[in-house]
């Protein structure tokens, strides 16, 4: 993301968001960052319709509206799928997906095996990626 497209749309969060704690807003400046990247990885032609009122993300691709949630388990709890499962409904989703993000590479995939498991992500989320942000790296888990 080129540093003056990230300016504007931080600045969008300081405006749309301001009744946000500035702990909150670094929270939403962080997922708009994982967001841009993750379409930058995965497919470019992706477009970004929301991000700023809610932890899912809502893209379309291919002229399916899909709902995209991240996830750092290093740095908080999974979510709970009931309430995506509302979202999904809420805004007419085709797909709801999940993604594990990570800083450092990590190829043993059975912490998330066991997250996917332990939090039935798999009954509600049609794709499943571990994405390693800084080396670009995106691997379907389902």
């Amino acid at each position: 993301m080129e540093l003056t497209a990230f300016h504007e749309l931080t600045q969008e969060i300081s405006l749309e968001c301001f009744f946000m704690t500035e702990s909150q807003q670094e929270e939403k400046v962080i997922q708009l960052i994982d967001l841009h990247h993750f379409v930058e990885c995965f497919d470019p032609k992706i477009k970004i319709l929301s991000y700023l009122h809610h932890p899912i993300n809502i893209i379309e691709r291919q002229g399916n509206t899909i709902g995209i949630l991240f996830c750092d388990l290093k740095h908080s709890a999974v979510p709970d799928s009931n309430a995506s499962e509302e979202f999904r409904r809420r805004y007419g989703l085709s797909e709801l997906w999940f993604v594990f993000v990570e800083e450092t590479y990590t190829p043993d995939v059975a912490g998330y095996t066991d997250a996917i498991i332990e939090n039935s992500l798999d009954i509600f989320y049609e794709k499943i990626f571990s994405f390693n942000f800084f080396q670009s790296i995106i691997q379907p888990l389902k």
